[in-house]
């Protein structure tokens, strides 16, 4: 019998040029937006108000864009880095090229950019990703480049394909 745990990909695993397309995607509702909003203090009339948000240009409410990189910059981490990556080492760049409305539906996929072992801690490496976001007709609405310090696959550990 082989027993299998679910993780997210090792250093040497993750290659620069490949992409992972993340599922399920998520629907926003407006509980996950009002939730979101109030939790960080966040009181935008364009998020919360429905009247004021009708007369805007946009003609409804917007998703909290925050939010939106979060669901973009999370749906991957079953794939790629629970269980394998020791910190977010922070974000080189953030665009919300189109608005996010409450009812649409996120789907994402993310792009290994480059990799590179670290210079001061042995068995682990710098990997950064490009987390993108497009909604249910197929818009970009996030693009978020971030780097990551990744551990190395343990000795005797397999690799994953």
């Amino acid at each position: 019998m082989t027993v299998h745990t679910r993780r997210g990909r090792y250093y040497e695993e993750m290659v620069p040029g490949d992409v992972y397309r993340h599922e399920p995607g998520r629907t926003i509702t407006e509980a996950d937006n009002v939730l979101f909003c109030s939790i960080t203090l966040n009181t935008q009339t364009l998020h919360l108000d429905a009247v004021k948000s009708a007369e805007s240009e946009f003609g409804q409410r917007l998703v909290n864009s925050l939010l939106t990189m979060g669901i973009v910059c999370s749906i991957g981490v079953p794939d790629l880095t629970q269980k394998t990556t020791i910190a977010n080492l922070g974000f080189q760049e953030i665009a919300f090229p189109a608005p996010v409305f409450i009812g649409d539906t996120l789907y994402c996929e993310t792009e290994i950019k480059d990799k590179r072992p670290s210079a001061s801690r042995p068995g682990q490496g710098i990997v950064t990703l490009e987390h993108r976001g497009l909604n249910q007709d197929g818009v970009l609405v996030c693009r978020a480049v971030r780097s990551a310090l990744v551990r190395f696959l343990p000795e005797g550990e397999p690799a994953q394909a």
